[in-house]
């Protein structure tokens, strides 16, 4: 069993066909691979059984989030090096790797390094899955129950480690950085008032805010604009807090939180919306009944303000999946989809769209100050939810933040109104007005 590092590196050489991009430390203290390069370090031998029985991403993740897996150095730098085996595998710059692994697993010399991977995984059963994993769900996705089970499974994870991990505001949505050195609270103001702003809002108007959170966005609207809010969740924990921050605030005779599904919204009209990463949890099958169901909801001249994640869009639209980790222990049932189709079917509703910005740096920024806060409490982080849980948000924040750094995938703001038949779209003449 001497050298597992040095096996684990030459089997993973082979089959790449390339030097590994980072180091390897293994349970039995071996190490190989490059000098001064981050460190993969396999703390236990359960995580090969892991990617045995279930290769690539979701291996990883299960073997990552039961502490199997660590990454000593620099968590960025780590996965940088490694999302081209990992992350990339659906994309133009995957389809090159996973070919050279089909043309490696066709010579001798690595079927007999797979056969050492078999000895030194140990026994052949595979390790329990970890208790932070989501159930794969059964039946139609984005039924009422089922996105409600979704929605308890990522958000009611207690609000305290929220606090931790998002900061006073609360927001967990892209921050609007106007200097890279501005505090994440004073980024996470600036995005609130800027789609204030985008809406027109106005003292008097009635906003419906869908997927509110802990309630930041109507706290803000109504104390600043002096519009009566509706704020909708799925999410217990997240209106009991957020009906606490609205009483504390003297602010519950304009401020509603409900319980409740865009779907099952009657009590139109508003004179504006705002869902602030709300649409990703969507799915595609229903996107056109919620871009019509707020189009419904908005009265004419009403505005859209759609705050919304977007993935490159694909040659086969229909092989899009969504990433195993993420829709086991980050958001599942979630999907993303590319700017242009939400636009299309926004329009497709009926709706005028008047303005899309692309904010991607700024979720990089709002990410990589997230997971500072998250390592800047990580003993009360896991306290409060588990070690599992913790490792879980610390790699999926990370990931993320590289993936909008990279142009992997994007956030939107869409600005859409539902004009009246006479034209008048109630919107200056002047582009983007609300710069001031």
């Amino acid at each position: 069993m001497a050298d597992a590092a040095g096996r684990l590196t030459k089997l993973a050489e082979e089959v790449l066909g390339a030097p590994l991009p980072v180091r390897i430390r293994a349970w039995d203290r071996s190490e190989s691979g490059p000098p001064g390069a981050p460190t993969l370090v396999i703390r236990d031998r359960r995580a090969l059984r892991r990617l045995l029985f279930k290769p690539g991403e979701l291996g990883l993740a299960r073997a990552w989030v039961a502490g199997e897996l660590d990454i000593e150095g620099d968590l960025y730098e780590a996965l940088d090096r490694l999302s081209g085996m990992i992350w990339e595998r659906g994309t133009a710059a995957g389809k090159p790797q996973r070919a050279a692994a089909l043309r490696a697993l066709a010579r001798p010399e690595v079927r007999a390094a797979a056969r050492d991977l078999l000895a030194l995984a140990g026994a052949p059963l595979p390790p329990k899955p970890p208790a932070e994993e989501a159930p794969k769900s059964h039946g139609p996705l984005h039924t009422l129950r089922r996105d409600k089970e979704a929605i308890s499974h990522h958000y009611d994870v207690g609000n305290d480690f929220y606090e931790l991990v998002l900061g006073p505001s609360m927001v967990y949505s892209c921050a609007y950085w106007e200097s890279p050195d501005a505090t994440l609270e004073d980024a996470q103001r600036d995005k609130l008032d800027l789609i204030c702003r985008k809406l027109g809002l106005a003292e008097g108007q009635r906003l419906l805010d869908v997927g509110c959170g802990w309630g930041s966005m109507a706290l803000h609207a109504a104390r600043e604009y002096g519009v009566r809010v509706v704020g909708i969740t799925l999410s217990e924990e997240q209106a009991a807090y957020g009906r606490k921050r609205v009483a504390e605030a003297g602010l519950a005779d304009r401020i509603e939180i409900r319980v409740q599904d865009y779907r099952e919204v009657h009590d139109e009209p508003f004179d504006a919306i705002s869902s602030i990463g709300m649409a990703e949890h969507v799915g595609r099958a229903r996107y056109a009944e919620y871009a019509a169901d707020l189009y419904a909801l908005l009265k004419p001249g009403g505005r859209l303000l759609n705050h919304q994640i977007a993935r490159r869009p694909l040659e086969d639209e229909d092989a899009y999946h969504v990433d195993e980790f993420i829709d086991r222990y980050v958001f599942p049932d979630g999907e993303l989809a590319p700017v242009g189709r939400t636009v299309g079917q926004l329009e497709d509703a009926g709706f005028e769209v008047r303005d899309v910005e692309a904010i991607r740096e700024h979720y990089a920024l709002t990410l990589r100050a997230w997971v500072a806060n998250l390592e800047a409490h990580w003993k009360e982080a896991v306290r409060l939810t588990t070690p599992g849980r913790a490792r879980v948000w610390r790699l999926y924040m990370a990931a993320s933040a590289l993936s909008f750094e990279r142009n992997r995938i994007g956030v939107n703001q869409v600005l859409a109104v539902r004009t009246p038949e006479s034209g008048a779209s109630g919107l200056s003449l002047r582009t983007r007005e609300w710069r001031g």
